[in-house]
């Protein structure tokens, strides 16, 4: 062990660096359990077409979807820091994912549906003309207006 012991105020203070798999995200497992009962990321994956080989795909469409609105949600929002929060356990449990599981989908990745040509025209539905990152139930216009 690496043990770092100081003098303070008469006694000493030990500093311990075992303390295994740490994370600073505990926000990101709320967001989990938002994104369980919504599915946005799984609605989301269903509009997109996937050009990647089948027998080859390590992670989902969906669950780098939810990856990636995670990783906005609470402040990552450049995609280079997937590198980073791939292996942070608390992002893998928010992907119901052991923290001692594989890593979660790198950056380069993780940047493949982001740049398909097609995501920059998607639309939900067949062709009625919905933004496909529209999250807000039938009606909803109305009711905020009201407001």
């Amino acid at each position: 062990m690496n043990d770092l012991t100081l003098p303070a105020g008469g006694k000493s203070v030990v500093a311990r660096f075992d303390g295994g798999r740490l994370s600073s995200n505990s926000g990101v497992l709320p967001l989990a359990e938002v994104e369980k009962r919504l599915r946005v990321a799984e609605r989301l994956a269903r509009c997109l077409d996937d050009p990647r080989c089948p027998n080859q795909i390590a992670h989902s469409l969906a669950d780098m979807i939810v990856f990636r609105m995670k990783m906005i949600a609470t402040g990552y929002e450049d995609g280079n820091d997937a590198n980073r929060l791939r292996s942070d356990p608390v992002f893998k449990m928010a992907q119901d994912a052991l923290p001692s599981s594989r890593d979660l989908a790198s950056q380069s990745t993780m940047c493949r549906p982001e740049n398909l040509p097609e995501c920059r025209s998607c639309r939900h539905g067949a062709g009625d003309g919905r933004p496909l990152l529209r999250l807000l139930p039938a009606g909803a216009e109305a009711d905020r207006a009201r407001h």
